[in-house]
């Protein structure tokens, strides 16, 4: 039941990936149409940031379906991963026209041009409804997974530039401040950063397989301490292969007569427990080696 619950919610995140993607399409095409009629660079940097978020979106959907992949004897985990990889490229992409948006619109500051204000509302409002509408069918849809945040990370800077396009236009109209347009390009740039930093930060975390956000190993080490029979917990390791999939390994030392009694399967049941129930992140996936205690002397490099 509970893989077929995921198998379907997995097809309903492909499917919102999708109709994002065909909504970002349509407004990256009207708003380099609108960018050209208007000179507007708010309109530009957000068309440019569109493109970027389509294509970022069309990776976010093939990831999502190489996800779905059955693990094979070369890919023990399949192809899980892949929504991690994705979403760096997302979080990268995003951070670099960021950057790009708060240059070019600091250069704009000081030698602003004119900007047709009737057209950049028309263009501003058309994209702000097309990318409320993305981020409904992503909101409801997706999951809480790299690649699903990365969707709606994207549609959502989409959706604030879209309001500062229609900011801009409206303060153009009624003030003929011609550097609007540019500070609400910079703001543009300013909603990008620091998300992209923070989605970016938390995949690299998972590439250089840190411990899982949530999970702490010196509780988890003292708790599987706690345990009758266990003397001692080394080597022991938790990594994200993606989200939802924490893994778990240790050695674990425990006393040399539990492998000529039956302690031994019980201490494996009890560990494997203790890691699955007792904490916030539930560790479904963990590798023990038990060992008795006068094997501790053969253990080459024992690491905390």
């Amino acid at each position: 039941m509970g893989h077929d619950h995921g198998h379907t919610h997995g097809h309903a995140s492909e499917r919102a990936l999708l109709v994002a993607f065909c909504i970002s399409a349509g407004i990256l095409l009207a708003e380099v149409v609108g960018a050209v009629l208007t000179g507007s660079l708010a309109l530009l940097v957000d068309a440019g940031h569109m493109v970027v978020d389509t294509g970022g979106l069309g990776i976010g959907l093939v990831a999502t379906r190489l996800a779905r992949r059955t693990p094979t004897a070369r890919r023990t985990w399949g192809y899980q991963r892949a929504e991690v990889l994705g979403a760096t490229a997302q979080a990268a992409i995003l951070l670099a026209v960021g950057v790009y948006v708060v240059i070019s619109a600091v250069q704009r500051l000081f030698v602003p041009e004119d900007v047709a204000a009737g057209p950049l509302l028309v263009f501003g409002v058309v994209g702000l409804v097309g990318n409320l509408v993305a981020y409904a069918v992503l909101l409801r849809a997706s999951g809480v997974g790299f690649t699903s945040r990365a969707a709606r990370l994207e549609v959502l800077n989409d959706t604030l530039g879209s309001v500062a396009v229609i900011v801009a236009a409206v303060v153009l109209a009624l003030t003929g401040w011609e550097r609007a347009d540019s500070v609400a390009a910079l703001l543009i740039g300013v909603l990008i950063i620091p998300r992209a930093v923070r989605l970016l930060r938390e995949t690299a975390d998972v590439l250089l397989e840190a411990t899982p956000r949530g999970l702490d190993l010196d509780a988890v080490r003292g708790h599987m301490l706690e345990l009758d029979h266990v003397i001692a917990v080394h080597d022991l390791h938790a990594t994200l292969v993606a989200t939802g999939v924490p893994n778990l390994t240790a050695h674990v030392v425990v006393d040399d007569h539990c492998f000529t009694t039956s302690h031994a399967p019980r201490i494996l049941d009890e560990l494997q427990r203790c890691v699955a129930e007792h904490f916030d992140v539930p560790v479904e996936h963990s590798t023990f080696q038990l060992e008795p205690a006068s094997h501790r002397r053969h253990e080459h490099d024992v690491h905390a």
